[in-house]
C-alpha cells in the first residue's frame, strides 16, 4: 500500500473534514497540524490524496501535478529538506488573459513559473533530468495562484500538504516552446502588476533548474502511488517571489526563451 493511500484514522479524517468544509463555507479554517501525527508528512498526503478521490468521483478530471518549496528559504521556515507537490484539477485552469473570477479563491498569492507538458509517462524510482527532458513535450510560461484554506497562510509543512499543497488556479501561456537546447536554467523571469515590476528570478531558484524538480516530482509521485503520464501539466515551482493579489490587480510574466502569460483578477462585489 503507498503512503497516501493507507486508511484514514479519525485525526485525518477530521482533518479532511475541516478542510473539505473550509472549501465549501469559502472560508479559512484555523491549521490542522494538531490533528496529524507531528510532522508525518504521509499522513498529510493521506488526506490530499483522500479529497483528489473525493473530487475524482463528483467528475472531476486529474490534469496535472504542482510542487512546491523549491524556495530554500521557504523550506527552512517551514523546517523540511525537500520540496512537495499537489494535483491539478481540470476546473482550477483559467485561459491566458482571462479574467479570474477572484472570488474562486480565499487568499490568493501570484508566482511566476515554468510548466511542463509531458509527451511520455514518468515511472519508476530513479528518474532524473536527462528522463524528464525526453518525456517532455513542451515548456510554456505559467501563472500559478497559489490559494490556502488556512486562516492567515499559518502553515506547517503537514497543514499544506493536506491542503492539496495550497493549489489554487493556474494559467498557461498561449504558445509553448520545445525544450531543444534551452537551458531552463539561465531563463530569466520578470513579473509586473500593471506597469510596476514585482518579482524576478530565474530557473535557477527552482532547485537549481525547474528539470532538476520535475524529476524529484517524477520519483515522488511514484512512491505515492501515482506516476506522472502522458499528457499532464506539471508545474515545475516559481521562479521568484510570491506576491499578494488585490481585487482589480493584473499581471504579466515573461520568462525568457519560453514566453509570457497574463492574467487579470475581476474587482471583488461590494
Amino acid at each position: 500500500m503507498s503512503p497516501a493511500s493507507r486508511t484514514l484514522d479519525a485525526g485525518t479524517a477530521e482533518a479532511l473534514r475541516q478542510l473539505t468544509e473550509a472549501r465549501a463555507r469559502h472560508r479559512p479554517r484555523p491549521p490542522v497540524r494538531d490533528l496529524l501525527p507531528a510532522g508525518d508528512i504521509d499522513a498529510a498526503y493521506a488526506v490530499q490524496a483522500a479529497w483528489v478521490e473525493r473530487c475524482e468521483a463528483a467528475g472531476a478530471r486529474v490534469v496535472g501535478r504542482k510542487i512546491g518549496l523549491t524556495n530554500p528559504a521557504v523550506r527552512a521556515q517551514l523546517g523540511v529538506d525537500q520540496p512537495d507537490f499537489g494535483v491539478l484539477l481540470d476546473s482550477m485552469e483559467s485561459p491566458d488573459g482571462a479574467p479570474v473570477d477572484i472570488n474562486r479563491t480565499l487568499q490568493p498569492r501570484i508566482e511566476a513559473e515554468i510548466a511542463f507538458v509531458l509527451a511520455r509517462d514518468l515511472t519508476g524510482a530513479t528518474i532524473g533530468e536527462a528522463e524528464v527532458a525526453a518525456a517532455t513535450a513542451f515548456v510554456v510560461a505559467a501563472l500559478e495562484i497559489v490559494d490556502s484554506r488556512i486562516a492567515d497562510w499559518d502553515i506547517s509543512i503537514v497543514d499544506t500538504v493536506a491542503d492539496n499543497a495550497s493549489a489554487g488556479l493556474f494559467v498557461l501561456g498561449a504558445h509553448g516552446q520545445e525544450l531543444g537546447t534551452l537551458d531552463l536554467a539561465d531563463c530569466a523571469m520578470t513579473m509586473w502588476r500593471g506597469q510596476q515590476v514585482v518579482s524576478q528570478g530565474s530557473g535557477a531558484a527552482c532547485l537549481g533548474n525547474p528539470l532538476t524538480a520535475v524529476a524529484w516530482l517524477a520519483r515522488t509521485a511514484h512512491h505515492y502511488g501515482r506516476p506522472l503520464r502522458a499528457g499532464e501539466i506539471v508545474l515545475s515551482g516559481a521562479l521568484g517571489p510570491v506576491v499578494p493579489v488585490a481585487p482589480g490587480d493584473g499581471f504579466r510574466a515573461e520568462i525568457s526563451g519560453v514566453g509570457e502569460v497574463s492574467a487579470t483578477f475581476t474587482e471583488a462585489p461590494e
